[in-house]
């Protein structure tokens, strides 16, 4: 299938590692052009060696506003026609286990920076009348799951605000989408290992296995499926879908909606 992308730039938040890796790493293979943004220096050197004139990169973190100015100042008026607005998440941890603070730094972690970049970004996409938002979130925005009580509370706000922007602005060319991942192996699902084998008191292989064994198809997801779903989220084929949350989970979820 041709996506209509080749030549297209697009922003990549985290893109050095986990999802914004493979999703960075499907669009040049299909011919997009990538604006990568993450904050280790060696790895976004590996990016820029691997793809050459494919990329740009920018190493910054994006949760910042001081970055956002940069990534505003770096693309100037050039045409971007999406984002994929992608980082790394609090402490898997209980209610019980949490402190005032944890909420606070979680605000900053998964929402705040969020709204501030999208703020920045949409006069943009309106001015060109086209753009394409994609939020990398969590399928417990569907359905909670264990030890995730900060991700889960402040990732149902990012959906809040995505749903809202897609009912404020349907004719303007920009679609607004999320894209809500369960257990495939990244480091967000490695804390989630760790904290389970310390409270069970396990190995750490134990833990995977138990966490495998709650998955229907019995296995964690491979990032480079997940990616396909995000690039076409990302092209011009998806202009008919917004204010939509996608769970990519194996089965776990059990509801209807």
């Amino acid at each position: 299938m041709n996506l209509k992308i080749s030549d297209s730039t697009f922003i990549v938040c985290g893109a050095t590692s986990g999802f914004g890796l493979a999703i960075t790493s499907l669009l040049i293979e299909e011919g997009a052009k990538v604006i990568a943004i993450a904050r280790g220096e060696e790895k976004l050197k590996e990016l820029k060696d691997a793809y050459n004139d494919k990329i740009e990169t920018l190493q910054a973190d994006i949760t910042q506003s001081k970055s956002i100015s940069l990534l505003l100042k770096h693309i100037e008026k050039r045409k971007i026609e999406g984002i994929v607005v992608n980082a790394g998440g609090p402490p898997a941890m209980k209610f019980a286990e949490s402190k005032i603070k944890d909420w606070d730094n979680a605000y900053q972690q998964v929402l705040r920076w969020k709204i501030e970049l999208t703020q920045a970004l949409l006069p943009l996409f309106l001015n060109q009348a086209y753009g394409r938002f994609i939020y990398i979130e969590s399928s417990s925005v569907k359905q909670p799951l264990e030890n995730l009580v900060l991700s889960t509370s402040l990732r149902l706000s990012v959906v809040g605000m995505v749903k809202t922007l897609a009912q404020e602005l349907p004719d303007k060319g920009i679609t607004f989408n999320i894209l809500a991942p369960g257990y495939h192996y990244t480091a967000a699902v490695e804390r989630l290992i760790d904290k389970k084998a310390k409270d069970e008191k396990i190995s750490k292989k134990q833990a995977q296995k138990l966490l495998e064994a709650n998955i229907p198809m019995k296995k964690t997801g491979d990032t480079k499926n997940f990616a396909s779903l995000a690039i076409w989220l990302l092209s011009p084929m998806s202009e008919y879908v917004t204010g939509q949350v996608y769970a990519v989970d194996g089965g776990v979820l059990k509801g209807t909606l």
